[in-house]
This record gives structure tokens, C-alpha cells and sequence, in this order.
């Protein structure tokens, strides 16, 4: 089996004028329903992974769960699962969101199967950090539309479209926690509950 394989990273930096103005207590923090944070919006790195035959794209949050950005793609196979630990433990993650690839009506075929059982091997790997399972209906449809509105080739987007999907997976479980107050997915066994 093929080692897991590090692709160049990504990252996002909110200006800290932004970042003051956000935060709670900032500026131009209101509260809940502000289109920004929520009152108990919890403060912390997290993770999404988007699990594919071949490879497993990574994106990060910042700390404050406002954004989530591209992060690096992994080599589906043996020891994927340890360098998803490592990159949690590099990045201080507090959880990790993994896709659940739901079929249009909601119903799960054979890769649904496939993701659950891999973010329980994560899970267990991880425990006590918090593994979620969320709903990743069209992130990687999403992902190849807007590589290829910015120009990206498609033989390029191929190099980059599952940590692109995997941020659009996290930036839908962060917008969520924000407009709830509550953490987006279902916990998964073997998880610490949150």
C-alpha cells in the first residue's frame, strides 16, 4: 500500500483588525443571528476531512471557527488514519468533521458505509477528541465549479479538488454551530462527547 503523501498547504489568515472586530466581545460582534459568532460559538481549531476512494482532502478552521481553509490531501490506504492523527495534534484540534456522502434522497449507498467506518477508525484513533459525522452532499461538485470558475485545469483541479471539498465540508459545519450554538454532525462512537 502506498505511504500517505503531504501535498502543499494552504492556509488563511484573518487580518487582526478582522479578527478583533469579530471575536466575541469585539467590535462588531452581536451575538447570534449577526451572520458572524453565536454567543457560545466554541473557540478552537477543527478539521474536516473529505474520505474518497484514492485520496482524503484535510481543511482547517482558525481558531475562531470563522473560516475554514484548504490544509493538504492524504493518500487514501495504510497509515492514512495516523496522519490525520498527526495533523489534528500538529494543528491542536479540538474536533474533527468528517463527510458522510449522502445520496440525494438522503439515503446511504455503499460510500456512506465506507465513511462511517472510517471516521470510527478515526474516532478510535482519536478518542478522546470529538470525531462528527456531517452531511457532504455536492462539496466536491461544489469544489470542481469553483476551481474551474477560477481557471484551475482540470487535470490541475484533481491535485486540489478534496482538500477544496473538505473546506467546503467545514465551512458548512462552522456555519451551522454559529447559527445554532451547537456543534453540526452526529458524534461518532469512540469519541469524547462535546
Amino acid at each position: 500500500m502506498p505511504q500517505p503523501v503531504r501535498v502543499q498547504a494552504e492556509t488563511c489568515h484573518v487580518p487582526a483588525a478582522l479578527g478583533d472586530a469579530i471575536r466575541p466581545g469585539g467590535e462588531g460582534h452581536g451575538g447570534a443571528g449577526d451572520g458572524w459568532l453565536a454567543a457560545d460559538m466554541r473557540r478552537g481549531v477543527r478539521l474536516g476531512v473529505d474520505v474518497g476512494t484514492v485520496r482524503i482532502g484535510v481543511a482547517r478552521s482558525d481558531p475562531g471557527g470563522l473560516l475554514a481553509s484548504p490544509l493538504d490531501t492524504v493518500r487514501r490506504g495504510e497509515g492514512d488514519v495516523a496522519e490525520l492523527a498527526r495533523l489534528a495534534a500538529e494543528s491542536g484540534a479540538i474536533e474533527v468533521v468528517v463527510g458522510l456522502p449522502v445520496g440525494l434522497t438522503g439515503r446511504e449507498g455503499k460510500s456512506a458505509v465506507d465513511g462511517r467506518a472510517f471516521a470510527s477508525a478515526l474516532a478510535a484513533r482519536l478518542a478522546p477528541l470529538p470525531v462528527r459525522l456531517v452531511d457532504e452532499r455536492f462539496t466536491t461538485v461544489l469544489a470542481h465549479a469553483a476551481l474551474q470558475q477560477k481557471g484551475v485545469a482540470s487535470r490541475d483541479r484533481r491535485q486540489v479538488v478534496d482538500k477544496a471539498a473538505a473546506a467546503l465540508l467545514l465551512q458548512g459545519a462552522l456555519d451551522a454551530e454559529r447559527s445554532t450554538g451547537e456543534p453540526a454532525g452526529q458524534l461518532v462512537a469512540g469519541g469524547a462527547t462535546t
